[in-house]
């Protein structure tokens, strides 16, 4: 494997990791925040979709100017917003200055999550891509697998304030690897044609091209599908099920485990039958799986285990569609790869947002509502697929 390929999946994961980890970190403390703050649990879920809702708007902003002016100074300027919002997070007297501060940290968050997209762009298209797209996610993985427990051990011994100390330490070290280990991927001559001007017209580009937008919306309804998990997960474990915080994080952390473990096969599966061969035929597993889960949940069927088998199997499906989707929708726009990666997160965030809101205002305490939101984004994603990606025969050495 190309060693440059690693290095670069090992900076750019631990740089997208940075995001998550803000969110992953205090899931297991959602219900002692809504305890310390008074607040119910709309309110404390408010402060998960406030973060939601910064990193998907803003990334409007931070693509085109990566454009304009290259990748690292968003980079440097996200990054001491995320450390100002956590640590507005970590001194907040109420919900609403929670709320407020999640926004800001969100606002740092999205640079270091939508820019590696564009860098890979820079660098790589096709199979390669896919692969480190995948390699990526690996390193990604950091956070879904450790964020929970190590969220879990400091409100075990500690408080969820102290959660948001460790974050802004972790957005310090983001910045220090964009200082010390990131080379800049757009040169100077590329930006000459990139203006505010070009970012309108590149969105304008976009917004008509039908191939792009199902394949961001494929991604966004996979995506919004984990994030309907994600922010129902901990009331669901630990207050219906009565698991405590740190079993909560271990069953959070299976189901990561299968999602970016299986997205490893990416680059093989993709060189050998194509990467439209392997959207649909993931796409077509992931909807079997929730579909199953679905018609179990609605026979009366509540049991912890059911839940966890199917939950680990679709997302494993899951861990194909997001990086291959992601690969085939900027592959035809490498001149405006910032922007076309921001809008694709800003569409994919959008969603998920929406879906996190809708499935919260039906919560009542069981894993019903979210399992019906989870199988409603498979049954969408699976039609975007049918109208955007032509029938491929699943045959070694496909040509995309």
């Amino acid at each position: 494997m190309n060693s440059q390929i690693l290095r670069a999946a090992l900076v750019l994961g631990l740089l997208s990791a940075v995001g998550p980890f803000a969110i992953d970190m205090y899931l297991p403390a959602l219900p002692a925040i809504g305890l310390d703050l008074g607040a119910d649990t709309a309110g404390v879920q408010a402060s998960l979709m406030a973060f939601m809702a910064a990193i998907a708007v803003c990334q409007l902003f931070y693509g085109p100017i990566s454009d304009m002016v290259g990748r690292k100074p968003p980079l440097y300027f996200g990054m001491a917003l995320f450390v100002a919002g956590a640590v507005g997070s970590a001194l907040a007297p109420s919900i609403e200055w929670l709320i407020a501060a999640r926004f800001l940290q969100g606002i740092g968050a999205c640079a270091a999550m939508a820019l590696p997209r564009a860098i890979v762009r820079d660098g790589y298209t096709g199979a390669d891509a896919a692969q480190l797209q995948s390699l990526l996610m690996l390193v990604f993985s950091v956070s879904p697998i450790l964020a929970p427990l190590g969220g879990s051990l400091i409100v075990q011994f500690g408080n969820w304030r102290a959660i948001f100390w460790v974050v802004a330490g972790i957005g310090v070290l983001g910045a220090l690897l964009v200082l010390f280990f990131l080379k800049e991927t757009r040169p100077p001559e590329a930006r000459l044609e990139s203006s505010i001007g070009s970012a309108l017209r590149g969105y304008g580009v976009l917004l008509r091209d039908r191939n792009f937008l199902g394949l961001s919306m494929i991604g966004a309804f996979g995506m919004a599908s984990f994030m309907a998990y994600l922010a129902n997960s901990s009331f669901i474990l630990i207050d219906h099920y009565g698991l405590n915080p740190t079993l909560y994080s271990v069953m959070f952390s299976i189901n990561a485990v299968s999602f970016i473990g299986v997205s490893q096969l990416t680059g093989v599966l993709t060189r050998r039958f194509g990467l439209n061969a392997v959207v649909r035929t993931a796409v077509n597993g992931f909807i079997v799986t929730m579909l199953a889960l679905l018609v179990v949940w609605l026979l009366g069927v509540d049991r912890l285990e059911v839940l966890a088998a199917l939950l680990f199997i679709g997302y494993g499906f899951l861990g194909l569609v997001i990086p291959t989707t992601a690969v085939l929708a900027l592959e035809e726009h490498g001149q405006i790869a910032g922007t076309a990666s921001a809008l694709m997160g800003t569409l994919q965030l959008v969603t998920a947002a929406v879906v996190m809101g809708v499935v919260g205002s039906f919560f009542d305490g069981t894993a019903r509502p979210m399992v019906i939101g989870i199988a409603a984004c498979a049954v969408v994603a699976f039609a975007l697929t049918r109208l955007t990606i032509k029938p491929v025969r699943l045959v070694a050495a496909a040509a995309e």
